[in-house]
């Protein structure tokens, strides 16, 4: 991990780093959206751009997050920088769990599956390894459960007939 890297883990505690991020993700979506997913969280973590659909609008809202593998799936959690209200993009999910990513260059259909139990446990620890700040940010949502989602890729669509 780059000297950068490391300083991003450890400033990611700081409450201004996530008010100071939330400022920068309409930046973030440009770059990820200019390189197709090839560099998303400025390059400092794994991350990817996933575009769901917008509960309300019907419209694809798309925003980049960290995640982490497993398997042949993706892992990706709805902390909000800890604030105190879930992500849109989580309640976009449980509306409708379809979605696309776009990671490393691919742009991937995938359906969303929101992880409970055990298996919430182990992943979140998975992502905490990547991102030690998603602790911090359980405590500063205020007793918010932070859902973890499962990423599955689904197969592209048949030819019509």
């Amino acid at each position: 991990m780059s000297a950068l890297g490391t300083l991003t883990r450890r400033l990611g505690h700081q409450k201004w780093f996530g008010a100071t991020m939330r400022l920068l993700v309409p930046a973030d979506r440009l770059v990820g959206r200019l390189t197709k997913g090839r560099v998303v969280a400025f390059g400092l973590v794994p991350s990817l751009v996933i575009t769901t659909t917008g509960r309300r609008s019907g419209k694809p809202r798309s925003n980049p997050l960290l995640y982490v593998p497993d398997g042949d799936t993706y892992v990706v959690i709805g902390s909000n920088w800890g604030q105190q209200h879930q992500p849109a993009w989580s309640l976009n999910l449980l509306a409708q769990p379809a979605a696309e990513i776009d990671v490393r260059g691919r742009r991937i259909s995938v359906r969303a599956d929101l992880i409970s139990g055990d298996e919430r446990e182990r992943l979140f620890t998975r992502l905490v390894d990547e991102w030690p700040a998603y602790r911090t940010y359980v405590e500063r949502a205020g007793g918010r459960e932070i859902r973890v989602f499962r990423l599955v890729p689904v197969d592209p669509p048949g030819p019509t007939t």
